[in-house]
This record gives C-alpha cells, sequence and structure tokens, in this order.
C-alpha cells in the first residue's frame, strides 16, 4: 500500500474541507425579527447574455478558458470608445455599466437550451404591426415612441433586468413589507408580506400587483395584474399581456450576494414559460436619483425633426 500517497490524499482532503467550513457554516444577515435581511444598494451588473448565444448552443457553463477568452473580448470592445464627452451627443462606453461575465453562457436557466420560448401566433402578429421607434423615420405623436423610450417604465420582469446603465436598486424592509427602489426610471415597487389578496383583476398597473411571502430563507413574490400596455423590445423591455404573471425568488445567500431568479408566464406571448437567474451584488455607494422622463429633450427634438422634413419636402413639391 502506497502510504505517502494515502497522507498526501489525506492532507489535501482535510485542507479542503478546513477551508471551505466557515463558508458552509456561515450565516446570513438576520433583521431583528429573524427574516433574511435583503436591504441595502445592490447592483445586478452582467455581461452574460440573457439568451445563449448560438454558438454555445448545448452548453450551459464556460470552462475557465473559455470565460478568460470572452472576459478579453468583453473588456476590447467596452475600450473602443470611453473617453469622457464634453459635448451633447449620443453615450459612448464610458456610460454603459457592463458588468462581468460569470460561467453561466446565459441568464435563461429554463428552457434549458437557454433561449426564450418562441412567441405565440398571436402575439407575433401583434408585433408585426408594430413600427419600432429605432427604424422608422417619421414621427407625429409621442405615441410613436414606446414606454421605454420616453423614459416612463419597463415593466416587469424588465425592471429587474440589467440593461445598459442604472442596474442598482435599494431595498428597504420591514415585517409586512419589501420596497424595491429601481435606479432605471426611478420605478418603486412596494410589496406586502401580510398574507392580503390581490387587487381586483380590473385594477391593473405598470408593474402589476404583487404579493410576497417567505418560503424558509427565500423571499417569493407574485405579480399579476399587469396592463398590456407596454411594448416588447429586446432584452430589457419584455411586453406581455393581462395574462402575464411573474413569480421571483429572493435569497441571500451571503453579506454580498443575494440570488435573484425570475419565472415569467404568459400563454398568450410565450409558448411556454421561462426563468431567468443572475447574481445581485452589494453596491459601495448610494442610489442616485434618475430623471430621464423630466429631462427627455430627445423626444420634442426628434418630433420637431420630423415636422422640418415635412416643410422641407412641401417646398420641394
Amino acid at each position: 500500500m502506497n502510504y505517502q500517497f494515502l497522507f498526501k490524499l489525506f492532507t489535501v482532503t482535510f485542507l479542503f474541507v478546513f477551508s471551505i467550513s466557515p463558508l458552509m457554516g456561515q450565516e446570513i444577515p438576520r433583521t431583528s425579527w429573524g427574516a433574511p435581511d435583503l436591504q441595502g444598494a445592490w447592483t445586478n451588473a452582467t455581461m452574460t447574455p440573457l439568451q445563449r448565444p448560438t454558438d454555445l448552443a448545448g452548453k450551459e457553463f464556460l470552462t475557465s478558458e473559455e470565460l478568460a477568452v470572452r472576459q478579453g473580448e468583453v473588456s476590447e470592445r467596452s475600450s473602443l470608445d470611453n473617453r469622457p464627452r464634453t459635448e451633447t451627443g449620443a453615450y459612448n462606453e464610458f456610460w454603459m455599466e457592463r458588468g462581468s461575465l460569470n460561467e453561466r453562457t446565459s441568464l435563461v436557466i429554463d428552457p434549458p437550451n437557454g433561449r426564450i420560448p418562441a412567441l405565440t401566433l398571436s402575439e407575433q402578429q401583434r408585433q408585426s404591426g408594430r413600427q419600432s421607434s429605432y427604424t422608422r423615420t417619421s414621427f407625429d405623436s409621442w405615441e410613436d415612441f414606446n414606454k421605454l423610450d420616453r423614459c416612463i417604465t419597463r415593466g416587469m420582469p424588465g425592471a429587474m433586468m440589467p440593461g445598459f446603465y442604472n442596474h442598482n436598486y435599494q431595498i428597504v424592509q420591514s415585517e409586512d413589507y419589501v420596497v424595491i427602489v429601481v435606479e432605471m426610471i426611478h420605478d418603486a415597487r412596494i410589496i406586502p408580506l401580510d398574507g392580503r389578496d390581490h387587487l381586483s383583476p380590473s385594477v391593473r398597473q405598470w408593474l402589476g400587483d404583487s404579493r410576497g411571502h417567505w418560503e424558509g430563507d427565500t423571499l417569493v413574490v407574485e405579480t399579476i395584474n399587469f396592463t398590456d400596455k407596454i411594448e416588447g423590445r429586446g432584452g430589457t423591455t419584455f411586453g406581455g399581456s393581462e395574462h402575464l404573471r411573474v413569480v421571483e425568488r429572493f435569497t441571500r445567500l451571503n453579506a454580498d450576494t443575494i440570488d435573484y431568479e425570475v419565472t415569467v408566464i404568459d400563454p398568450t406571448v410565450w409558448t411556454e414559460p421561462w426563468t431567468a437567474s443572475l447574481p445581485m451584488k452589494t453596491l459601495d455607494t448610494a442610489v442616485y436619483e434618475y430623471a430621464c422622463h423630466e429631462g427627455n429633450y430627445a423626444l420634442p427634438n426628434i418630433l420637431s425633426g420630423s415636422r422640418v422634413e415635412e416643410r422641407e419636402a412641401a417646398g420641394q413639391q
């Protein structure tokens, strides 16, 4: 018997167990009434894509080598133009909050292919009748712009998803309520925890009607009663209908991390439910006021630009 080998194996095993035992026994922060403490400033900035890229089909996790390569590609793209701008103009990389990658190849964890399910036929027809404000060439009214362009809301689950910047959240908690203040478009979600019923189905809201409860150390929030007035747009605004139902799970893992998981169900929009998972990390600064709608000069400028083009076209006839 190779006793030297066994001794080395025992030593390595002992050191491994000893090194992780503090993490295994680590207590999560709790409130004075014993619930997991979710309070504080958090960020969900990430460069992990919402949906799995086609070149990674069938691959749920990156190897450490693949992660390093992709992180390098992300860093290179992010540094293409990151100089602070002093003149008025479009954003460049300096203003973006890109976050970092992790081993996951997508935020979507269900379906297993890491892709948001296909739209239903009725939803495809509904969306085909819309014109994106990013591709249309003439604007007659502020209503030609979607709710995100007008800085009104991203709706749900968009309000809890990372986008381009302003990925920060302030959570305030009591025994009977949790309040989530979203930096992007300064949405505020007030979530009762006292077991009350949902509002009447006749009451429809931009962010729906949320009710929360604890399942062990996980806060589960179910939201219904959405309006159908929020248009879908890529990975930051998802649209939905009066049938939309969103179920969120907040689990405090340690002093620095909340595991956030969201399941989206709307049989009139997607052919099946889908679930995304992403970490929320503590933020070492305050969440500042975001005033987009109040200072949205682009909207009147674009509308006035269309009027100028119309006058010029009329003068040429």
